[in-house]
Formats: C-alpha cells, sequence, structure tokens
C-alpha cells in the first residue's frame, strides 16, 4: 500500500513537472461563433485558434471559481458570415446552454444572433464594429475591440491631416459592417474638408468591379474607401491597378491582414491603407502571445486572435472574481472590472464598449499591414 502511494506520489509530481492540466471539479461550456467556410474562413480559424489557445492556458494553470476548478471546453459553430445561418448557430448554442459566446466575427451576424443570447441571458463578447451592436441596449452584449465610429472616423482624419486627400469615393459592400464604416468615414471626412465625390454599392460575394471602378476612374478622386472584407477588397484593388486607376484604397479593419496582401498581391503594396483597434502590439505580453501563436499553429496570427484570446480570459477572470459561472452573476462584475489584456486594457462604458480603444493607421507593404500611427 506504501509503495503505491509512492508511486501516486511520484506520478502526480511527473505530471505537474510537466504541465499537464489541473484536474477539474466540473467542466464549463463556451460557445464560438466565426466564419469557418467561404471568403473569411482566413478569418474565422484565426479567431478560433485565438480562443483555444486562450482554453488551453485557463485549463492549463486550473481556475477557481467558487469552491470548484473548472474546465473550459468551446462548442465551436461556422456561422458562415450569414445572419440566417449565424440565428440558426446562435439557437444552437442556448441550447446548448453555454455560459458565454465570444464572437459573431462579423456585424451583420452579431446584431440579430444578439437579441437571442441576450433574451437566453448568455453574455455574448463580439468583435463586431457596427454601433447598433451595442446601442440595443442588451445587458449581456460586449464589444471587445474598436467600433465603426473609431475604425472609420480614424481613417477619414488619417486621410484628411496625414494623406492631405480632398476628393475621395466610397464603396461599401452592404453589409452591416461595410455600411457602418462606410458611414462613419463620409461623416468625419466631410467634416475634415474631404468631398465625397460617388458613393457605389456591391456585395459580399463579388469578384467583378470593372463596372464600379470605370465609373468612379471618370470622377478623378484622389482615393477610394471601401467598406467591405479583404475577400472583395483584394480583387478591387487588383482591377484598380489594371484601369490604370493608379490612387490609394482604404478600409477598416476587415481589409487589415495578411490575406488581403496574399489575394490582392503587387497590387495592394504602398497603396493600401486600413485601421485595426488597439494600439501597437510591441508589449512583452505581445511578442509572448505571437511566439506562442505560431508555435502552436505554425502561421502567425491575424489581427482578431488576440481579441478572442483576450475576451475568454476576461469572462475566466469575472467569473472568478463573481464566484460564479452564472452570465446573470458574473456579467455586473464584467461590466466593471478592468483586465489587462495582449492587446490593451478592457473596462466598459454603459453601452458595454470599450471606454478606450486606441486605432492603428497601416499602410500595406510586402504584402502585409505595416503600423503607421496611433490615432
Amino acid at each position: 500500500m506504501q509503495t503505491t502511494f509512492r508511486r501516486l506520489t511520484l506520478l502526480g509530481a511527473i505530471l505537474a513537472a510537466h504541465g499537464v492540466a489541473h484536474a477539474a471539479d466540473r467542466v464549463v461550456k463556451v460557445g464560438f461563433s466565426s466564419p469557418l467556410t467561404g471568403a473569411q474562413a482566413a478569418a474565422g480559424k484565426d479567431n478560433e485558434r485565438g480562443l483555444r489557445m486562450a482554453i488551453d492556458e485557463l485549463n492549463q494553470k486550473g481556475v477557481t471559481v467558487g469552491a470548484d476548478t473548472v474546465r473550459f471546453e468551446a462548442q465551436v459553430e461556422d456561422d458562415q458570415a450569414d445572419p440566417k445561418a449565424g440565428v440558426t448557430v446562435a439557437q444552437k448554442l442556448v441550447d446548448a446552454k453555454v455560459a458565454a459566446v465570444f464572437g459573431p466575427y462579423n456585424s451583420g451576424v452579431a446584431i440579430p444572433a444578439s437579441k437571442l443570447y441576450n433574451d437566453a441571458g448568455i453574455v455574448m463578447a463580439t468583435v463586431g464594429s457596427n454601433p447598433k451592436i451595442t446601442l440595443q441596449g442588451f445587458a449581456n452584449v460586449y464589444r471587445v475591440s474598436a467600433s465603426d465610429s473609431q475604425l472609420g472616423g480614424k481613417m477619414a482624419l488619417y486621410a484628411a491631416r496625414e494623406m492631405k486627400l480632398k476628393r475621395v469615393a466610397l464603396i461599401d459592400d452592404r453589409t452591416a459592417y461595410g455600411v457602418g464604416v462606410a458611414e462613419e468615414f463620409a461623416k468625419v471626412a466631410k467634416a475634415n474638408g474631404i468631398e465625397v465625390v460617388s458613393r457605389d454599392f456591391t456585395n459580399d460575394k463579388a469578384v467583378d468591379f470593372n463596372a464600379i471602378l470605370t465609373s468612379i476612374k471618370g470622377k478623378k478622386p484622389d482615393a477610394i474607401f471601401y467598406g467591405g472584407y479583404f475577400s472583395q477588397a483584394a480583387p478591387m484593388k487588383r482591377q484598380m491597378k489594371s484601369l490604370g486607376l493608379d490612387i490609394p484604397l482604404m478600409g477598416g479593419d476587415a481589409i487589415c491582414d495578411t490575406e488581403m496582401g496574399k489575394l490582392g498581391g503587387d497590387a495592394v503594396n504602398g497603396s493600401t491603407y486600413c485601421t485595426q483597434g488597439g494600439g501597437l502590439l510591441k508589449t512583452n505580453s505581445a511578442e509572448t502571445f505571437v511566439a506562442n501563436y505560431e508555435k502552436r499553429n505554425n502561421a502567425k496570427p491575424m489581427f482578431y486572435a488576440v481579441s478572442f484570446y483576450d475576451a475568454m480570459k476576461l469572462v475566466a477572470a469575472a467569473m472568478s472574481k463573481a464566484g460564479s459561472t452564472e452570465p446573470a452573476k458574473y456579467g455586473p462584475m464584467l461590466a466593471q472590472m478592468s483586465y489587462k489584456g495582449v492587446a490593451g486594457t478592457y473596462e466598459f462604458d454603459s453601452n458595454h464598449d470599450l471606454k478606450s480603444s486606441p486605432v492603428t493607421i497601416f499602410q500595406f507593404k510586402a504584402g502585409r499591414p505595416e503600423p503607421l500611427a496611433n490615432y
């Protein structure tokens, strides 16, 4: 008996030394909603990797909630960047009684899905940037990144003050995100002396923009602002080049990742500008996050992996502080706490938007967005 005890003690020491996850008293299921198929699949998979990385680290360390050590598990769902599919996913996660949902990625999905999550009393942490998401007044909905007013407005300020642009054409993809970020750009641009010479529309499945671009070329703008995603912005920039429309293309966070460079090739370099919420990730914790992400996935993180990573750890911290995994108990704690994450400090205002979300302006060089300035 004593020998067996010694063996078990030795085994426990070996497992601890190798960082094996703590035994959990109970499992806490969380939900994930992002596009995992279709044109935006790369972004969705990046989001999932950020979430899973946080969950693995939390489980490895052991999270105490009340008297229990909990283990987090993710129920991952593909919302296809489609509002109808997103609502179906939301109902599925509500039925699964998840303790929180991370996502949706797209504003157009987040707006209708948010009502289901809120009505079910489930905390939703989204990177969707359309102001309408948080202006609905839902107690359980939080935005963990910048809003369109910050993303589009700061791009317009940079265009006016630093790029000295006078005439800009607008295109958006008619999604909630695309319309929102374009409208915010237009509002701030006009207030800062930029004339909007045209406003055209496409959709988030389009691949041919020649007719729109030919019409825009005749109006002789200094640049084009596109409200939409990299899956359309990349071919748009290639077609601008082929038409001899040698002017900058600007956009929000949805064009601001390496997929834009991969799909757009040389056409994007030097003349494509975009915005991302958050300051430059140059801290020790950010460098550690990037190194660990690359080691796990053999790839560099896109922008929102860190937001999903931070959001998971933020929610876990709120649960620990509240001593409960019930949203009705940890949600109010989330609303009033301050949490230092990798991307910055998370504190929420009365609408559950971030109190402070600086925006970084990027320019594409060698296929990657390179930071130019904080605004």
